[in-house]
């Protein structure tokens, strides 16, 4: 963050709330032209502050809204077990994220999919046919109260 001046920190959030924001419209803005803002726009994407652009689409009403987040414990914990879950959850396109936790259980995986009778056969064949798996918890969302991917940033 030392690199990163107020305007950087305006484009940023900027960005957030709205990604498909042209160079110009980004310049008016932050009072500058759109050359020094393309700039520093190739900066923060090369230094990885920005990581990609992405669409937020509407699980409804593609039939994935169905949300649960699934607590997973492993029968044995090690580098390699661990490598080859997080390598099989990274190949299956309902589970959404994935954050290795604390506490009792050792993985948190949100997953979309069309309704429970759907989840059930996902528990049963796809999660289910894991070997080093002891035991999963689910958590059904009954509805959704606030999302956003924005990150916090402060901007002086």
């Amino acid at each position: 963050m030392d690199r990163l001046d107020n305007t950087d920190l305006k484009i940023l959030k900027l960005l957030q709330e709205n990604g498909r924001l042209t160079n110009k419209e980004l310049a008016s803005r932050v009072h500058l032209s759109v050359t020094p803002v393309y700039e520093r726009l190739r900066r923060l994407e090369n230094e990885g502050y920005i990581k990609k652009y992405v669409a937020l689409l509407d699980a409804d009403k593609l039939n994935r809204g169905f949300v649960v987040f699934c607590n997973v414990k492993l029968a044995r914990l090690n580098r390699d077990l661990a490598n080859e879950f997080t390598h099989r959850i990274m190949d299956i396109p309902e589970v959404t994220e994935c954050y290795n936790i604390s506490g009792s259980y050792d993985y948190m995986l949100k997953i979309h999919a069309p309704d429970m009778r759907y989840y059930q056969e996902f528990t049963l064949n796809v999660l289910g046919s894991m070997t080093n798996l002891d035991s999963i918890e689910s958590v059904f969302v009954m509805s959704l109260i606030k999302q956003t991917f924005a990150i916090p940033v402060d901007i002086e």
